[in-house]
């Protein structure tokens, strides 16, 4: 269906080992090592200043590291510069000249390389057709849409047929309900071409929507590496508990009464921990809203359920949140919504009940 020439042959994957890079006194990436599979959507995913535009831009040649190195494929590239490391950008801004019509802007690149004017002309066709932007290929950018813009950077990127794409934020400048739709397409022309895809984003559910692997990243260290799934289940710090999702975050202190162990929440309710599972005297019990139950205070089981009050309660449609005052804390709690009658009112004393395979313990 689509042109040979814009579709890569072999995916090749991105290599990362113990990067470091500062910007004079400011440390801002720290011993990074990160592995791309070939023909993966991967997303760098965190908040602004954790140094994932940084890591983005280093394997795209523009920063430089002091120490460290990268491999896309079988070739290390760490001192080449952009222009021979086989990678196609896409930035945040888009960066579409205003005074070219869309197709000079995608045939932009393969003019700086000299090719004969019928096979620019012939990718232009095939790569326009590829992002569904053919019947406006005499259009300027001002007259596009941000979606369209969005997909004139990504054919001006593919049609010179880079070894893996990178990502800047490319749907921060997009409204919610375009978002939406520009994720998707993303993904399936992603999937079209089987090019290896790294995806910058601050936004969970955009990486979660259409990535297979994230690497969420703080303060210049990459916290974990999963797929989506992976990590809202199984987070390996606080930190990826509470930026990937909701999450109950209870302060406490673990008690030890011979082979029984306690975790004793910072204003006196106890909970047991159940056998095997690990946690430290510096955790924290971590649980998701949706994974505890809100039950009669008098029906709960008194070993796995933390009693208080509702204190506030929200209808969002499909779930209702409860807030309950546990302990000197605030314990979130969703419910499916299933009629009016079910709801549990403000003010009510209730117990909530936790299931042991759901409580984790968690440090920093």
């Amino acid at each position: 269906m689509f042109e040979k020439a814009i579709a890569p042959t072999n995916a090749a994957g991105v290599l990362v080992e113990g990067v470091n890079l500062s910007y004079g006194a400011t440390h801002v990436l720290k011993d990074v090592n990160l592995e791309v599979k070939p023909g993966e959507f991967f997303a760098f995913l965190g908040p602004s200043g954790c140094g994932k535009t940084t890591l983005l831009r280093l394997i795209a040649g523009f920063n430089i590291a002091q120490s460290g190195r990268v491999t896309i494929g079988d070739r290390e590239i760490s001192a080449l510069p952009p222009w021979k490391r086989d990678v196609g950008m896409v930035f945040q801004s888009y960066a579409l000249w205003p005074h070219m019509t869309v197709a000079k802007n995608v045939a932009f690149g393969l003019e700086e390389r000299r090719l004969p004017k019928a096979e620019i002309a012939r990718r232009v066709v095939s790569a326009l057709e590829l992002v569904g932007l053919g019947h406006l290929a005499e259009r300027r950018p001002s007259q596009l849409s941000g979606g369209q813009q969005q997909r004139v950077a990504v054919a001006r990127t593919v049609i010179v047929e880079p070894k893996v794409l990178l990502l800047d934020e490319p749907l921060s400048n997009l409204d919610a309900k375009m978002r939406v739709q520009v994720r998707r397409e993303l993904r399936d022309l992603q999937r079209r071409l089987g090019l290896t895809t790294i995806f910058v984003t601050h936004d969970q559910e955009e990486a979660n929507t259409i990535c297979d692997r994230i690497a969420v990243m703080n303060d210049g260290v990459i916290q974990q590496v999963g797929t989506p799934m992976e990590l809202y289940e199984k987070p390996a710090n606080l930190f990826v508990a509470g930026f990937l999702g909701a999450a109950n975050i209870l302060e406490g202190e673990v008690l030890t009464d011979g082979t029984d162990r306690m975790f004793k929440i910072k204003g006196g309710a106890k909970l047991p921990i159940p056998r095997g599972v690990a946690a430290s005297d510096a955790a924290r019990l971590v649980f998701r809203p949706q994974y505890a139950d809100l039950v009669p205070a008098k029906a709960a089981d008194a070993d796995n359920a933390l009693t208080g009050k509702v204190v506030h309660r929200e209808f969002l449609g499909a779930t209702v949140r409860y807030s309950v005052a546990v302990s000197g804390s605030e314990v979130t709690v969703e419910a499916p919504f299933q009629s009016v009658s079910r709801l549990v009112e403000v003010g009510a004393w209730v117990a909530v009940s936790l299931a042991p395979e759901r409580m984790q313990f968690l440090a920093a």
